[in-house]
């Protein structure tokens, strides 16, 4: 199945998750213990070698994610999987999956979610790029598989923990608990697993009893932490302290403080107490100290979101804010229920900011001012190169017109100005 090539596909309702769409495809948000993407390879145990999405993502550069197309260009002469990038295929399928014999659209849990082409023939028509269930999905199936389509972004935050605990039961079957160093408490049936050179102090604790606990090669976990499953940790992250889980930490981040149901996409920097519920974090996000967000109303009524097509309800009585890549904020910040600050804001101050940010924006409360384009490139820069990574020029393209493209969302929220 090694020849297999596996194409991603944002299709109208990807492109509209926001905070996250305006600066990565959404196969690259983690969900559980994987990525869209690295879920999609390892049960069709094939390749992915494109992102098919908006074209302001061209130029999207991040390790192990491939290049993004506008059009779903590839080798032809490959037998090819286009994919819906919300789908999640269950993980049964890994064991039944062979190659269709003939070219046609693929249902994942009876939905409309992915073509396969045969060695040789066309991708599928551009239009179901965009709306897999259209008109032109009208041909007979050629495979109906189990599993399920994430419809709204909100929806990655209460499922994350969920199938963390499918993930972590497929990569690990029946896998009992590593050992564990002498100090280190740990209660509950299902299993502790540690990845290479993942080390944990004496007098941290681990709660198995709701799912399993994945700590990847070389996560640390310190003293005084209450890690609860099912909860996964990439790989270099450190848990710093603090009741913690479930939740769903990508690469090298470092979380601290109370963090519950919530998400850590990746290089995500909370090394401070303050609560964390509910949420979803972008890239390169930075909390100052006691950074706290609300995740339940006062009403115990269902939280409403900002989308790009209009607040809606989420039907969730739970709900926190979702922060896009490369967001700061300042000490003590406050977060309302239902917060979604756009993609490189920096906040800060004593004041709620409003439900809804702009990207690229900076201020205290409502006092919002254009982030300036070289100054937030500068921050990104100097935030990288301090996780040893390199800001490339491909990605400071693409960050640049994320910041042209969102000009239109911060006309009436935000004063124009020359902020930081």
């Amino acid at each position: 199945m090694d020849s297999l090539a596996i194409i991603l596909f944002d299709d109208r309702v990807a492109r509209d998750w926001e905070p996250f769409a305006l600066t990565r495809p959404a196969g690259e948000l983690l969900f559980g213990a994987l990525t869209f993407r690295e879920r999609a390879e390892r049960i069709f145990g094939g390749r992915c070698t494109a992102h098919v999405a908006a074209e302001h993502l061209l130029g999207f550069e991040e390790e192990g994610a491939p290049p993004v197309q506008v059009t779903p260009e590839t080798d032809v002469n490959l037998p090819r999987l286009y994919l819906l990038s919300r789908a999640v295929p269950a993980w049964s399928v890994r064991a039944t999956w062979s190659l269709p014999p003939r070219s046609g659209p693929v249902l994942i849990g009876e939905e409309p979610a992915g073509w396969y082409a045969a060695a040789g023939d066309p991708p599928p028509p551009e239009e179901l790029i965009l709306d897999p269930g259209g008109s032109a999905s009208g041909d007979e199936p050629v495979a109906s598989l189990p599993g399920t389509v994430i419809q709204r972004v909100w929806d990655l935050i209460p499922r994350s923990h969920e199938q963390a605990a499918r993930d972590i039961e497929a990569l690990h079957p029946s896998a009992e608990s590593s050992s564990l160093p002498p100090g280190v408490f740990h209660w509950g049936d299902h299993p502790v697993l540690l990845g290479e050179g993942a080390r944990l102090e004496p007098g941290c604790a681990l709660d198995t009893t709701e799912g399993p606990i994945w700590l990847d090669r070389g996560v640390t976990v310190r003293a005084f932490t209450r890690l609860a499953g099912p909860s996964y940790i990439g790989p270099g992250s450190a848990v710093l302290g603090g009741a913690v889980g479930p939740v769903s930490v990508g690469p090298v981040c470092r979380i601290r403080g109370e963090i519950a149901e919530s998400v850590c996409l990746g290089y995500t920097n909370k090394q401070h107490d303050g609560h964390i519920g509910h949420a979803y974090l972008g890239r390169w996000v930075n909390l100052g100290a006691e950074t706290t967000n609300s995740d339940l109303k006062n009403n115990y009524g269902t939280v409403r979101l900002w989308t790009p097509s209009g607040e809606l309800d989420t039907g969730h009585i739970k709900m926190g804010c979702l922060l896009g890549d490369h967001v700061k904020t300042g000490i003590d910040l406050l977060l309302n229920t239902g917060t979604v600050v756009g993609a490189g804001s920096n906040l800060w101050g004593a004041v709620l900011p409003p439900r809804f940010v702009p990207p690229f924006s900076w201020g205290s409360g409502s006092d919002l001012t254009e982030y300036r384009l070289d100054r937030f490139l500068e921050t990104v820069e100097r935030a990288m190169a301090r996780r040893q990574v390199a800001l490339s020029e491909s990605m400071r393209a693409q960050l640049r017109r994320a910041w042209e493209r969102s000009a239109i969302w911060r006309q009436n929220v935000v004063r124009p100005g020359s902020a930081a």
